[in-house]
């Protein structure tokens, strides 16, 4: 990954836990609906010298296995779930309204072929678990991939979802995946 530029650089020696503070999942301040559905977050797998990362449109918060959980939908051929399947976890930024563009960006185009990564206004930083976050962000989650399952047509019951799934999806092959992981920390950015 190269990242020429000066906003995206990786933050050399920049101490996340000066920037975050960890709160349990239990204690996020966000509203769970809206970090869901209304704020899209930037999903970012990998280590700091390669990492891929792309915008979210659906997922939500639960409990799996006992565990404090993640889920979200990726389509089946984004480099972002390569990723994830390679390094076994992910982390979920959300970002205030003023990186809007910059977090839709990150959805456009692959970072297979592409240097998106320095193409954005955020920097890449180090979690304390080794993942991958942003400094801009409010809020990290990191998780540890746990299962990964692939829908077919015959798992849709309610018409508007056969629907949607008939428009979107040509092939079988292009079925969304939906991704789990097991929560295991939260930090929300110190001092607001």
């Amino acid at each position: 990954m190269n990242m020429n530029s000066e906003n995206s650089a990786i933050i050399p020696g920049a101490n996340f836990e000066q920037l975050f503070m960890p709160v349990t999942p239990e204690n996020i301040s966000e509203n769970v609906f809206s970090l869901a559905g209304k704020i899209f977050p930037v999903i970012t797998a990998g280590c700091v010298d390669n990492c891929n990362a792309m915008t979210a449109s659906g997922g939500g918060y639960g409990v799996l296995f006992k565990r404090p959980a993640t889920w979200c939908i990726l389509q089946s051929t984004r480099y972002t779930l390569e990723m994830m399947l390679k390094f076994g976890s992910y982390t979920l930024s959300y970002f205030g309204e003023e990186y809007r563009d910059d977090v839709l960006f990150l959805g456009s185009k692959s970072g297979r072929d592409s240097e998106k990564m320095s193409e954005v206004n955020l920097s890449v930083i180090e979690t304390p678990l080794g993942n991958v976050a942003f400094r801009e962000a409010f809020l990290v989650i990191e998780c540890k991939l746990v299962q990964v399952t692939t829908v077919h047509e015959a798992d849709f019951y309610s018409e508007e979802a056969i629907n949607y799934i008939g428009k979107v999806y040509k092939d079988p092959d292009e079925y969304r995946k939906y991704v789990f992981g097991e929560i295991r920390a939260v930090w929300e950015k110190r001092g607001g």
